[in-house]
């Protein structure tokens, strides 16, 4: 008799508040993360729960089977400002994965369920900020199909600062 391994259940997304325990955990972990590689305090950008709240935006969390979190990421609708945005944007924010997690494609099912949700609400482009110290994330997007574009946000005026965007 041969013994199968049962593969572990894959990671199940949810919707959640930008205010909800889980999250707030995360965000401290990619703060701490970013404070490590860039040597501040972290992104400082001003976050409100109600900037996610559909259908205006929308905060994911994967979770294990266990219900752990392990990933989170969330899209805020933003149109015509002097921050560079435009119309119909929508702007991802707080992209992380737990370095217990990465590798198994976390990070690109959250991004296509951002997306397709922002779509859904009428967003015509998603676009990022992210930083030169965080190449996993520049590849990330690049490979889907994010392209650099004008800097925009708080960060525009930064030298490590990238921005991309995608037409939805």
């Amino acid at each position: 008799m041969t013994i199968q391994s049962v593969p572990a259940a894959a990671p199940a997304l949810r919707r959640v508040s930008f205010d909800h325990p889980d999250a707030r955990a995360l965000n401290d972990r990619v703060q701490l993360e970013y404070a490590e590689r860039y040597g501040d305090e972290g992104d400082v950008t001003p976050l409100d729960p109600t900037m996610f709240t559909p259908p205006q935006g929308l905060y994911l969390i994967a979770y294990d089977a266990a219900g752990t979190p392990l990933a989170t990421g969330g899209w805020r609708g933003q149109d015509a400002n002097d921050e560079g945005y435009a119309d119909g944007d929508a702007e991802l924010k707080r992209m992380y994965v737990t370095p217990e997690a990465r590798g198994l494609g976390l990070a690109r099912k959250i991004l296509a369920d951002l997306e397709a949700d922002a779509r859904a609400a009428g967003r015509t482009r998603m676009v990022l900020e992210t930083g030169t110290k965080q190449p996993e994330a520049i590849a990330l997007y690049l490979s889907s199909g994010y392209e650099p574009c004008a800097k925009l946000g708080l960060y525009r005026f930064e030298e490590l600062s990238r921005c991309y965007a995608k037409q939805l």
